[in-house]
């Protein structure tokens, strides 16, 4: 029996010992390979002669001498004379040099197979030296069966083992060049591989999650590096999420590296997600989701039932915090920051009792407590997106479709659509103390709903149910679960009238916000003397969402002068506040974002304020 193995010759030394047909094809196989070659021989046959012109052989026309294998990494025997065969087989074993015997192949340490080299793929057929002639005939059907498109696809795998061996870990590794290497030969052959830049925080967590991205592009051809980016989230540790009092917090400086072309793609936590994006971004992809519900953590105690009076709990989200007071009032909830791991270290410390972290996060990082129980959704209601990762790219990136065919899950998308849908109409942000979750169940999306006041003072929830099998099927059970949930806890805005003059003919967002949370919303277009509908009725507020809305209302508001009630002025942003003040209606609160959010955020306080009850 023989063991096959492939030995590395490049650059190395071989010796061939004989001058005839033999010697010749031994010491081109060995050219081939990349090995120096020294032919030794008393006559050199024309043919291999000429192959050592060709080949830039070393020719020595004389007999074998034993100094002939100084320095040589292995040997032929290839002449007519037995004796020098075996003279030559017992210098290599005295040198410690591996030798074949092509005339007896007992003698020697190995034996040279027919090959077939196509690009770096080499087949080898060895029949046992029992027909030479049809391991030639093999060699021959290899060659015309494997084309050069085999060494393309080789070169292909090549170039991704090379990224993946050192961008991603030994198991995305293993499954991306598994994925990879079972391709058709004719893609894998013809497949640009490409690189990309994927921003991501740099947390382990984050780094986990944005090589599980990486290692399911890289089963297209798309090889991605990392750009590790700092977020205003990172950056403030000395107080809580909810107290720096921004959406974005881990979003922001990602977005910026996609815009300024530093990277091509990031990878969120689909949480940390802001309800609307900005209008030159796009989520081009929703992972399959991890186990999306809150844990409770804690070195003591098996669960939040077993905690004294007075425990202290670790959390520094404001829906978890809002969820746990309705469970229990009796304890104390304090912020806790850091990254999982500074959490969990936290808590072994001692600084709290009990902890509530992420399913997802602890998955990803193969991270424990002593006990560690996950709250049903009928306890605590997940936030909008948890559990799944969302990958977020420019608008028109021509990487948008590679991102949605290797990394989206479909029905993890059309959760998530519903439950972001919700989240834009409820206008909560992902420090909002509102849970939403969607998960498929018996053929229908099931969504589940939470609103509550910080304190847990009032808290509703809401479960919908509903087929869904479209984007826009799962936006709209989110819309509804977020209108349930407003009738259900009251509306902030009942009873306030609002005039919201328009320059576009699209639907407004700020009037559907506006809407859902109980105020009458009168759209006023360019051209139009007054709001359709108005009436002799003075508005509560006036929205002035951009600069050029001013103008559009402008017969109306020279008409306003003379009432005696003036309404409140709301602006969106520096500009459409100018504008509004050259009108001579002095903005009384402007949005400290220009962006819709923020907007409706303002206006809900100022009007459901004390001192603009009626």
């Amino acid at each position: 029996m023989s063991f096959p193995v492939t030995l590395y010759v490049r650059g190395r030394l071989a010796v061939v010992a004989g001058g005839g047909e033999v010697a010749r094809k031994k010491a081109a196989a060995l050219q081939v390979a990349g090995a120096r070659v020294l032919v030794v021989a008393p006559a050199i046959d024309p043919a291999l002669r000429e192959a050592a012109g060709r080949h830039d052989f070393e020719l020595r026309e004389r007999g074998y001498e034993s100094g002939d294998l100084d320095g040589a990494f292995l040997a032929i025997a290839a002449t007519s004379d037995d004796a020098v065969n075996a003279a030559v087989c017992a210098d290599a074993r005295a040198a410690r040099i591996l030798v074949c015997d092509a005339s007896k192949s007992e003698r020697g340490d190995f034996a040279m197979s027919a090959t077939v080299q196509i690009g770096d793929l080499t087949f080898a057929v060895d029949t046992g030296g029992a027909a030479p002639a049809f391991a030639k005939r093999l060699a021959g059907e290899l060659r015309s069966h494997f084309d050069d498109s085999y060494a393309a696809a080789l070169k292909t795998l090549e170039q991704m083992r090379d990224y993946a061996k050192s961008e991603l870990s030994e198991h995305e590794r293993a499954g991306a060049l598994r994925e990879l290497a079972e391709l058709p030969i004719e893609r894998l052959a013809t497949m640009n591989v490409r690189s990309a830049v994927c921003a991501t925080r740099a947390s382990a967590l984050a780094m986990i999650q944005a090589r599980t991205v990486a290692a399911q592009l890289a089963r297209r051809g798309i090889a991605t590096t990392f750009l590790n980016v700092t977020t205003t989230g990172d950056r403030i540790r000395d107080r809580s999420i909810a107290a720096i009092g921004s959406e974005s917090l881990f979003v922001k400086e990602l977005e910026v590296a996609l815009r300024e072309g530093r990277a091509q793609y990031a990878v969120h936590s689909c949480k940390d997600l802001p309800s609307e994006l900005p209008a030159d971004m796009r989520i081009a992809a929703i992972s399959a989701r991890e186990d999306p519900r809150d844990v409770f953590c804690s070195e003591r105690f098996e669960n939040l039932a077993a905690l004294p009076p007075g425990a202290r709990v670790g959390t520094s989200s404001v829906r978890r915090r809002a969820q746990l007071l309705a469970l229990r009032k009796d304890l104390e909830y304090a912020d806790v920051r850091g990254n999982v791991d500074t959490r969990l270290r936290k808590l072994r410390d001692g600084e709290y009792d009990a902890i509530v972290l992420a399913a997802a996060g602890l998955e990803r990082l193969h991270a424990r407590a002593t006990h560690m129980r996950p709250f049903e959704l009928t306890e605590m209601v997940p936030a909008a997106g948890q559990g799944a990762l969302a990958v977020e790219i420019c608008a028109g990136d021509d990487l948008e479709n590679d991102i949605l065919q290797a990394v989206n899950d479909r029905a993890a998308e059309l959760a998530v659509l519903c439950e972001r849908a919700a989240l834009r109409a409820l206008r909560g942000g992902c420090q909002a103390p509102i849970g939403l979750h969607a998960r498929f169940s018996g053929g229908e999306l099931e969504a589940f709903g939470v609103l509550s006041e910080p304190d847990g003072s009032e808290i509703v929830r809401v479960v919908l149910r509903k087929p869904v099998e479209t984007p826009a099927q799962a936006e709209a059970l989110g819309i509804e679960l977020a209108a349930a949930l407003s009738a259900q806890k009251g509306r902030p805005l009942d009873g306030r009238l609002v005039v919201l003059p328009r320059t576009q003919e699209r639907t407004s967002r700020i009037a559907s916000a506006l809407r859902a949370d109980g105020a009458e919303v009168l759209e006023m277009r360019s051209g139009e003397a007054e709001p359709p509908g108005l009436g002799q009725r003075v508005p509560d507020l006036i929205v002035f969402p951009s600069s050029g809305s001013v103008g559009a209302a402008a017969d109306y508001l020279a008409r306003l002068h003379r009432f005696e009630r003036r309404p409140a002025i709301a602006a969106m942003g520096p500009a459409s506040s100018a504008a509004a003040h050259a009108a001579g209606f002095t903005p009384d609160l402007v949005a400290p974002e220009a962006h819709i959010d923020a907007l409706v955020g303002a206006i809900r306080a100022h009007l459901s304020s004390k001192e603009h009850s009626s």
